[in-house]
């Protein structure tokens, strides 16, 4: 028998999950919102995180040492294939100088080494930079600027290998379209087992989110930048990253209440989310073309799945492409779960990260 820890850092929690095999024993999404507004820096949670980590382990009656392996959520490295990765020292440089990037995910594979302590193994599985794209999607229609991945393949691969498994098939036998809809927002075509093309969730690229974006038109964007109201570049990041989309909207990116304004006919509310869909249900089709319509199912998951009226609004739209099934939440705790079972029972290939 294997006991894995697995843990996944966000902006404002820290979920952890003990599994022993393939059967899950105790899960906790600890919130820290507002206590993880005061450090400047994303690596400087490190020891506030791990505090809590080993609060929750000494209360179930756990310690590091008792685990087979731990393993994180994936940050910002360089673009990578997906799969399972070994937390090693070049990736631990990376993470913790934020050099692609600052994230709390950045945070996984930090964590996940220092409670291994170098007795476990320390693990991280497919990263939210994982790049399997096809050369003709990178092009951006200026030489200096191409598309980048930054989206969701934890939990994007992760329901398409439940659909496919509950078919009696593999993840790479199927063509799927995966829309994971959360905090951020991706779309990917996934074509036997690789995601060929996926919107950038991050930086701005594909629909708006509960708290980002999207992609904007580029005048606006350029003359919102020279307008002088957000004097810093990261005000204006932090603004279209953090307090845009349905937040900007509605004032809330609260799923629970944007449900409920619905229900009492809130026009706008109404509105609003009609026109995500409509982005949603606008890349989905994109990705359709990409895979020049052999697709086997499209997808939705994330936590704005949980909203029927939203997921139905999509289904409107798309349903003519593909089967629809919709997975509400995430099983990312799982995936980075059996990601680790499949390491340790020599079921794939360890990844050595290289600089």
């Amino acid at each position: 028998m294997h006991r894995i820890l697995a843990i996944n850092p966000g902006s404002t929690s820290t979920k952890i999950s003990i599994y022993e095999d393939e059967k899950e024993i105790l899960t906790k999404s600890l919130r820290h919102e507002k206590e993880t507004e005061k450090f400047s820096k994303v690596i400087d949670q490190l020891d506030f995180r791990k505090g809590l980590i080993l609060d929750f382990l000494k209360e179930a009656n756990f310690e590091p040492d008792d685990f087979s392996a731990i393993i994180g959520r994936g940050g910002l490295l360089h673009p990578v294939p997906g799969g399972t990765f070994r937390v090693n020292e070049d990736m631990l440089e990376d993470l913790a100088s934020a050099k692609y990037g600052s994230h709390a995910s950045n945070l996984g594979g930090i964590l996940a080494h220092t409670l291994a302590d170098g007795k476990i193994p320390a693990y991280i599985a497919d990263p939210v930079v994982v790049d399997e794209k096809i050369p003709e999607a990178r092009y951006s229609g200026w030489p200096e600027i191409e598309r980048i991945c930054i989206s969701h393949p934890l939990n994007q691969k992760a329901v398409a290998k439940l659909w496919a498994r509950n078919r009696g098939g593999r993840y790479q036998d199927f063509n799927f379209i995966v829309a994971h809809m959360g905090g951020g927002l991706s779309v990917g075509a996934h074509e036997k087992g690789r995601i060929i093309d996926v919107n950038n969730a991050l930086d701005g690229d594909g629909p708006f989110s509960a708290e980002r974006s999207g992609g904007l038109p580029m005048r606006g964007m350029m003359d919102l930048f020279y307008s002088g109201k957000y004097p810093q570049r990261k005000d204006l990041n932090d603004t279209l990253v953090g307090k845009a989309g349905l937040y900007a909207y509605l004032g809330t990116k609260d799923g629970v209440e944007i449900v409920k304004r619905i229900e009492v006919g809130d026009e706008k509310a109404i509105e609003v989310i009609k026109a995500q869909a409509y982005q949603v249900a606008k890349e989905i089709g994109s990705c359709a073309a990409v895979l020049k319509g052999d697709v086997d199912a499209i997808i939705l998951t994330g936590g704005l799945a949980y909203n029927k009226y939203f997921t139905d609004w999509i289904g409107e739209r798309v349903s003519f492409i593909a089967e629809l099934a919709v997975y509400p939440g995430e099983v990312e705790m799982q995936a980075l779960t059996l990601a680790a079972l499949e390491a340790l029972r020599g079921e794939c290939e360890v990844i050595e990260y290289q600089k």
